[in-house]
């Protein structure tokens, strides 16, 4: 028996009639539909991470703040007092929610080896210093102190700098300090935010 959407409504508001006049009180039942599942919940603002509209959004969580609880997200949307998106989300924006509760994300580095096929755990003090490491040699291998006319330029030539767009105008301006104070030439960011 194929049922329509249209009759599955109709059937379902009859029968919800059809007890509340034999003498079954649904009004609990209408009181626990009406509540929110974000009613509980602490609202963290945020900006969407996907490009470079930087969109507001109001992250749900529910849990105390207590230290040994793990606060879980419930619900992701757009902030209506932000002045860039007024509540409104793109479909990658809406779905954020995903993106924080995939399990397949990756939460600590992961390093390929030469020659490997597989990639492998390593901890962030092992990654941090294998960058440092490859950002030095790098440095000390392609820094230019003179031109071919003799005048002192101390440039690196081999390292550069895309920022993202969502980088706060904090942000950029210690990688234009950090990237200057090494000498690279080949900067640039997108800062919106």
């Amino acid at each position: 028996m194929e049922i329509s959407r249209r009759a599955f409504i109709q059937g379902t508001l009859i029968g919800g009639a059809g007890l509340s006049v034999f003498g079954f009180d649904v009004t609990p039942v209408l009181a626990q539909a009406r509540t929110l599942k974000i009613s509980r919940t602490t609202e963290t603002r945020s900006t969407c991470p996907y490009c470079s509209v930087s969109c507001g959004v109001i992250i749900h969580t529910l849990g105390d703040k207590a230290k040994n609880a793990v606060p879980q997200v419930v619900h992701v949307e757009g902030d209506p007092d932000h002045p860039i998106n007024r509540g409104t989300l793109c479909p990658k924006g809406a779905s954020l929610e995903q993106d924080i509760l995939n399990e397949r994300r990756l939460l600590k580095p992961q390093v390929r080896r030469p020659g490997s096929d597989h990639w492998e755990d390593i901890s962030w003090d092992a990654a941090i210093g294998e960058i440092a490491r490859k950002v030095k040699d790098s440095r000390d291998q392609t820094f230019v102190e003179r031109d071919d006319k003799g005048n002192t330029v101390n440039r690196c030539e081999g390292l550069g700098w895309t920022g993202g767009c969502t980088d706060t105008n904090e942000l950029n301006f210690l990688a234009v300090k950090t990237m200057r104070s090494m000498g690279v030439c080949y900067f640039e960011t997108q800062a919106r935010v």
